[in-house]
């Protein structure tokens, strides 16, 4: 466990997310970390001895108090420098936790409280299973929390590699991969702005499009097309774009915008409806917050027939449910698609909560579906 806790600590320090292989646990090279981490205990012990034999119990105190605090900076140095030496002197810690500053102490808080949520962890399963099953589930526990600690200690290497003076490998990659995807974004962005000015705005059109064949859903480049189309009024490419258009601006929550394009958009076709179940129901959902029932309505209607095997066909049903009940006061309605799902969508997860439904449509209460429960059944 302390071999791979130290595989993860210097690969989170290089700045990798992803932990390494468990295989690393159990390589044949590597072992010498937990014998120097072992000496470390041993010549922390022993500096708590030595100062309950010299100082009494108040000087043992102290020691202990600067043992804790020192852990995870001694754990932070061992794991840079390999020498026990480094990592039990006090100048060295001292140094460690000055160049990080107050975050060493956030985190030093935090790791308490880690410690003790895996103690408390433990002693629940050892509280409340039997021995056979307590003991492995205990040791999960403690390895999993354990993993964890290091795992933070790692990012906090990472974090503030600059100061402790050492530079990660992946870092110098990535941040010219950065530099670069910023100074082709920031040349595009001149240039759009430029053409725009010059009143260019069929090039600036082209850009955009170009762009977002290199990254079709590119947040930026979408709503930089969107404002160039609607300032336009270009219907046709609001229609080209509009699946892509209309999945960005229900990300976002946007249903004033998503009402006005498909406004725009059934200028053009009247009988406009969306092709996919999904965006659908989430530009829906959207507009139903914005209070914009019957644009949500239209988007819902006949989704059993255009969409018949959908599995967003019992939520799309129970949204439209919530529309004419809370938004338009139609409870028959509201009734009957209530009571479709009830019918029709059994095997789908929120077909067991169908009779709260019914009961609050029958009640003409808001349609709200089941509320949380945290019981735990017996």
């Amino acid at each position: 466990l302390f071999k791979y806790t130290y595989a993860v600590i210097n690969r989170t320090a290089e700045g990798h997310l992803k932990p390494p292989p468990v295989s690393e646990a159990f390589s044949g090279s590597g072992f010498n970390i937990v014998i120097l981490q072992l000496l470390v205990f041993v010549l922390m012990g022993a500096l708590v001895t030595a100062a309950a034999m010299l100082g009494g119990s108040i000087l043992m105190m102290l020691a202990i108090a600067f043992v804790v605090l020192g852990l995870p900076a001694s754990i932070m140095v061992l794991a840079m420098e390999r020498s026990v030496g480094a990592a039990v002197n006090p100048l060295n810690l001292a140094v460690l936790i000055s160049r990080i500053g107050t975050p060493y102490f956030l985190l030093y808080g935090y790791l308490i409280l880690l410690t003790l949520a895996s103690g408390a962890a433990q002693d629940f399963a050892v509280t409340h299973f039997p021995l056979w099953v307590a003991q492995p589930l205990a040791g999960f526990l403690n390895s999993t929390f354990t993993l964890i600690l290091f795992h933070m200690l790692g990012y906090l290497l990472f974090q503030y590699q600059e100061e402790l003076g050492f530079a990660s490998d992946i870092q110098d990659d990535d941040d010219l991969a950065g530099r670069q995807h910023r100074d082709r974004s920031s040349r595009l962005d001149a240039d759009l702005d430029m053409n725009i000015k010059d009143g260019n705005y069929d090039r600036a059109q082209a850009i955009l499009k170009d762009a977002l064949k290199k990254d079709r859903n590119d947040p930026r480049r979408l709503e930089q097309l969107y404002l160039l189309l609607t300032a336009r009024n270009d219907v046709s490419e609001l229609y080209r774009y509009h699946p892509r258009l209309m999945a960005w601006l229900a990300g976002r929550n946007d249903g004033d915008a998503l009402n006005e394009l498909i406004r725009s958009l059934q200028t053009l076709e009247p009988n406009f409806q969306v092709d996919d179940a999904e965006l659908a129901l989430s530009c829906a959902t959207a507009l139903y917050h914005r209070q914009h029932f019957k644009p949500a309505l239209r988007l819902l209607q006949d989704f059993h027939k255009r969409f018949p095997d959908s599995a967003q066909l019992a939520p799309a049903y129970l949204l439209a449910a919530q529309v004419l009940a809370n938004g338009l006061q139609q409870w028959e309605k509201a009734s009957a698609f209530v009571t479709y799902v009830q019918k029709r969508c059994h095997g789908h997860p929120a077909h067991q909560h169908i009779d709260v439904w019914l009961e609050q449509v029958n009640n003409r209460e808001p349609l709200k579906g089941p509320k949380a429960s945290f019981e735990i059944a017996e």
